[in-house]
């Protein structure tokens, strides 16, 4: 498992993923990525300060992830981070966080004291593919919602019972309410949800172009970051 790594293409930053206690959703059905969560802090802590103690602050900005949402961090990593920001000079920090975590938001900036960009994966706008097949749990009904709060979004393109309409619409939202984006080309893992080749296929000669977008970033493979 890597957990330190530098993207060095789009939005230079280097990124970690660290562990955390278990998402308080946990229930996506597309979802076996939960299975890094754990309970014993102790090694939680020590496996994430050995991530972090590779952190440089080469462009002042630092990813952290894990498999939920950064408010299920251990408090001593979060310490830790927030020490690594104030020795490595890091000016801006990248979180994702689940839905249900929206009105604490403030909390991680007011902690850090630096901008924070928050990530949240949506998968899709469609709510009934978003809620019925991939139970999500985020019940949100239109981007504006989503826009007033998050700075970038994570879709998921590829599976199984999606369509055409559906990507067009998400890529469409994307580029119209959000400054950065992150589209998931899905893999088939250990979950009934499974991967549409033919979608793929489509979807990666369609949005061939999103590949040159400075703003999004398209991950094929899920370790496209270097992590994982």
């Amino acid at each position: 498992m890597e957990r330190y790594s530098r993207i060095t293409d789009k939005n230079k930053r280097e990124i970690v993923l660290l562990r955390a206690f278990p998402c308080v959703w946990g229930k996506c059905a597309f979802c076996d990525y939960i299975a890094d969560n754990g309970r014993d802090e102790a090694e939680m802590i020590r496996q994430n300060r050995e991530a972090l103690s590779r952190v440089t602050g080469q462009w002042k900005v630092l990813e952290v992830i894990n498999s939920g949402s950064c408010f299920e961090l251990p408090k001593e990593t979060l310490a830790d981070i927030r020490e690594i920001v104030r020795e490595k000079g890091i000016e801006r920090l990248i979180f994702e966080s689940h839905w249900i975590y929206r009105k604490r938001l403030d909390e991680m900036r007011e902690y850090f004291g630096i901008p924070v960009t928050y990530k949240i994966g949506i998968e899709t706008f469609d709510y009934d593919f978003r809620e019925k097949t991939l139970n999500k749990h985020a019940d949100f009904r239109t981007p504006e919602e989503v826009a007033a709060l998050f700075d970038s979004i994570c879709l998921m393109v590829g599976i199984q019972g999606q369509t055409k309409e559906m990507i067009r619409n998400d890529i469409s939202v994307l580029k119209k309410y959000f400054r950065h984006g992150t589209v998931n080309v899905y893999n088939n893992n250990t979950t009934p949800i499974k991967r549409d080749e033919e979608l793929v296929r489509w979807f990666m000669e369609e949005y061939r172009w999103l590949l040159d977008d400075p703003e999004v970033e398209v991950l094929y493979e899920i370790t496209d970051f270097g992590v994982g």
